[in-house]
């Protein structure tokens, strides 16, 4: 296996962001308010963190913790500011009270950021029926997402690691609602790399493991290389014949 594995930090500050980008990272999640699994940021941190680093950073769109689309003419705004900042890439996913896509709150910004490339977040793994969301997300008259952040199961990549093989399975096989890339994360430890490597997932998102200190420490470059070195190593691992 030759390809080289995208590594997505999660970074909360410009101080993040420059020691992510020291260790290796290939791109940044920008979030605040990780008590709340991640928020949207201010504008102001964005700009900060665009001009602290010039790594490709996907601004998440979320403004209260879990699911539910919330205040979306709110959200909307918010993502319209942070556009005409810069920002050109996004992290977004909602769901109905029933696990369905939540469609209406999906394409307004869709509309919002209007062609941006997205990433579609572990909502899927809280979703009534994975394959429907795809499929559904597929056929959103905007763009719909490039990645799925997932690890597979509400529990995190252990418990999900068949599901995000089976998956990777089906991308490769060009399924309809497959084409967009599985990015793993959620409960992620390096010990998961090489049999997802193995499996062909090329994209890989790390939030707490950057920071052996936990989240109130700030991201660590040594952390953050030790992830960018072993998946160089599975990277230089032969296919497996048969």
């Amino acid at each position: 296996m030759s390809k080289r594995a995208l590594l997505e930090v999660i970074a909360l500050g410009p101080q993040d962001a420059v020691a992510a980008q020291e260790g290796g990272a290939d791109r940044l999640e920008l979030v605040t308010d990780m008590a709340a699994d991640g928020l949207t940021p201010a504008t102001a941190t964005f700009a900060a963190i665009r001009a602290a680093v010039d790594l490709p950073l996907r601004v998440m769109l979320r403004l209260a913790d879990g699911f539910a689309a919330g205040d979306l003419p709110a959200l909307c705004g918010r993502a319209a500011a942070l556009r005409e900042a810069g920002a050109d890439e996004f992290v977004l996913g909602f769901l109905t009270p029933d696990g369905r896509p939540d469609l209406a709150a999906v394409t307004a910004l869709a509309d919002v950021i209007d062609g941006c490339p997205w990433t579609f977040h572990r909502a899927i793994d809280r979703a009534a029926d994975r394959d429907a969301l795809r499929k559904e997300l597929a056929g959103l008259p905007s763009a719909g997402p490039d990645t799925y952040l997932t690890a597979g199961a509400p529990q995190g990549v252990a418990a999900g690691r068949a599901v995000l093989v089976a998956e990777q399975a089906r991308t490769a096989a060009g399924e309809p609602g497959y084409a967009p890339r599985i990015l793993v994360g959620g409960g992620l430890g390096l010990d998961h790399v090489p049999a997802l490597r193995a499996a062909g997932l090329d994209a890989f998102h790390i939030g707490g493991a950057a920071r052996p200190d936990g989240w109130s420490a700030p991201v660590d470059a040594a952390a953050v290389r030790r992830w960018r070195e072993a998946l160089d190593q599975e990277a230089e691992r032969p296919v497996p014949l048969g």
